[in-house]
């Protein structure tokens, strides 16, 4: 069969199921061959070779993530999916137990600080943009009985966050340190913690000339591509503060942390969702 064929019904229901395997495996995380999994599927497949049934991985990824499920670290997710595949996808988290309740615990496990080792390699280049940018379709409502919020609730996980905050606060402070910059390496603040949250950013650090850097920290203990939540308050201080502006995402913080920065407005990196609105009543 040539690659770009249409998948057959069976053949998108077989790759569903694979990948939810693999999901349920490392959420719980328990070790597994990816490798293994796609030669064992494209055994049940007409003909599809490793490229395409990698592809379909990375349509299953994206509709988990619109789901608001996590999904397999390394399985970019591309959101150019058929209908179908949503359809299959739904259909089999319906009812499924094993993936709500490895994705519920994964989200809400408690986190503890990360020391910093100086051979840690923690820091990656940000995530490129797609060669071709994919356009966003206009907001259509899905009421799916599948629909669920565990990156909502993970980021709501005040230990993973606070661990990820204190885990940036130690790296800025060898930052400075390492350049010389020892006087301004202890003035490194935990402004979250010191000050309240409502400043728009968590930790404030310094340039090595001593100017200010504003650093918001976003943690997961999933793949880089994971959605995030930023406040009102956050795109705000990124618009009025750009300059000086960093947001730090860290990712995998559960396994091996690494980081990357989006410096200045939040929305120039971005494309922002609103997905909850805060309803007032009317006099």
């Amino acid at each position: 069969m040539a690659r770009g064929d249409d998948w057959s019904r069976v053949e998108v229901e077989a790759c569903v199921a694979s990948y939810l395997m693999m999901l349920a495996l490392e959420l719980n995380g328990q070790r597994y061959n990816k490798t293994e999994h796609a030669e064992a599927l494209m055994r049940k497949l007409d003909g599809r070779n490793r490229g395409s049934v990698e592809f379909k991985h990375c349509n299953i990824s994206a509709v988990l993530l619109a789901l608001g499920y996590p999904s397999i670290n390394g399985y970019k997710p591309r959101s150019n999916y058929q209908s179908e595949l949503l359809d299959v996808v739904e259909s089999q988290l319906e009812g499924n137990t094993v993936i709500d309740t490895a994705a519920q615990a994964a989200v809400e496990r408690p986190a503890i600080e990360i020391a910093v080792n100086e051979s840690m390699s923690v820091w990656v280049p940000a995530p490129k943009p797609a060669k071709v940018r994919e356009t966003a379709s206009e907001y259509a409502p899905r009421f799916s009985p599948v629909r669920r919020d565990y990156l909502a609730r993970e980021a709501r996980n005040r230990s993973l966050g606070r661990a990820g905050e204190l885990f940036v606060l130690e790296l800025e402070s060898r930052r400075l340190h390492g350049e010389g910059k020892k006087a301004l390496s202890e003035r490194v603040e935990h402004v979250a913690a010191s000050q309240g949250d409502g400043l728009g950013y968590d930790i404030l650090s310094f340039e090595s000339n001593g100017r200010e850097r504003l650093i918001e920290v976003k943690t997961t203990a999933f793949g880089e591509l994971t959605p995030f939540y930023v406040s009102r308050n956050e795109i705000a201080r990124s618009n009025a503060d750009a300059d000086k502006y960093r947001l730090y995402r860290i990712f995998d913080f559960r396994d091996k942390p690494r980081v990357f920065q989006l410096p200045g407005s939040i929305d120039g990196h971005c494309t922002l969702d609103p997905v909850t609105y805060l309803a007032r009543f009317t006099a």
